[in-house]
């Protein structure tokens, strides 16, 4: 018997995240080739997608009541992601299939989708990252973590955006067939099979912007020239030729930062960007970004972005021509 899989489209679709459902659980077989899961994608109707095309799923709800695990890909659009707001006929679909034991899964925003239907709260979940103020604004019930890229909940899972979904059905892959089928899915799909860290690698954390012309911009320029050097608050603050009490209130205001938080960000950054665009040894990266040590290079590294030197490197490394 295979696994029965609806794949549910509302309007507002993600194509990847459709796209990567049906490609990575499609292409699971088992050793003499046989599929193993069957996929139905479904919908009450023609749906349009975010960039203007309409897909037409064949059957409509009623495959959510007989379905093994029911997906929910990402939407940008309509009330799920507005209001909260679900057409009554969908949230019965989910709740339904939720109720007789059905599995659960969102990729990215479609997770809006199950916590409108009201099958995350209480609960752990994950979505996309740059929809986090928006998410948890309009679903506070919800116990989101937007730094990982994905959340198993037992029999509710959910993923992070666009990519993350690949990681997600692989992990449905190997829960529900073992690591040799999911190994092999992920060579047909050219895809890793398992990625290290979670989505805060991804974020944007750029530093807080501050006003030109402010009495500290040119102690944070001094500064950014400095980022190798031992550079002290006592030192930002004698450049600046203010008290370490009155140049930590004027930083503060200009920055939303204490001078210590802004220069640990700076040198995170500077790592980051070496560890991209250079081939240098992971020591010398730390030495010229002021972090001192390999070891307090990975403790910081790991502490923002939850990954390794080496494995930020193989994610972001541009080859060199």
């Amino acid at each position: 018997m295979t696994h029965a899989v609806a794949i549910l489209l509302l309007d507002g679709i993600v194509p990847f995240d459709l796209g990567s459902s049906t490609q990575i659980l499609g292409t699971a077989r088992d050793a003499s080739g046989k599929r193993l899961y069957s996929l139905k994608v479904c919908g009450a109707g023609p749906v349009r997608s975010e960039h203007g095309f309409t897909v037409v799923p064949d059957p409509g709800l009623e495959e959510l009541a007989t379905a093994d695990t029911v997906v929910v890909p990402g939407v940008h659009s309509g009330g799920p992601v507005s209001d909260g707001s679900l057409p009554p006929a969908i949230r019965d679909a989910l709740v339904a299939a939720a109720a007789r034991g059905a599995r659960i899964v969102s990729i990215c925003t479609g997770a809006s989708v199950l916590a409108a239907a009201g099958l995350l709260d209480g609960r752990p979940a994950a979505t996309h990252w740059n929809w986090a103020s928006t998410i948890s604004r309009l679903y506070p019930e919800v116990e989101w973590n937007f730094d990982v890229l994905f959340v198993d909940d037992g029999d509710v899972l959910t993923s992070a955006g666009v990519g993350a979904g690949i990681d997600l059905c692989l992990h449905i892959v190997r829960n529900d067939f073992g690591t040799e089928v999911a190994n092999r899915a992920a060579r047909r799909c050219v895809v890793p099979p398992w990625r290290d860290g979670g989505q805060a690698q991804f974020i944007e954390r750029p530093v807080p912007a501050a006003a030109t012309g402010s009495p500290t911009e040119p102690t944070r320029a001094w500064t950014l020239d400095r980022l190798a050097e031992p550079v002290t608050l006592e030192d930002m603050a004698g450049h600046a030729r203010m008290s370490v009490r009155t140049f930590t209130r004027h930083f503060r205001s200009e920055t939303g930062l204490s001078p210590r938080q802004w220069l640990l960000r700076q040198r995170v950054a500077h790592a980051q960007l070496l560890l991209e665009s250079t081939d240098l040894g992971v020591e010398t990266v730390a030495r010229r970004s002021g972090l001192g040590s390999a070891t307090a290079l990975r403790q910081h590294l790991q502490a923002t972005i939850g990954v390794a030197p080496s494995a930020y490197r193989r994610t972001f490394r541009q080859p060199t021509p």
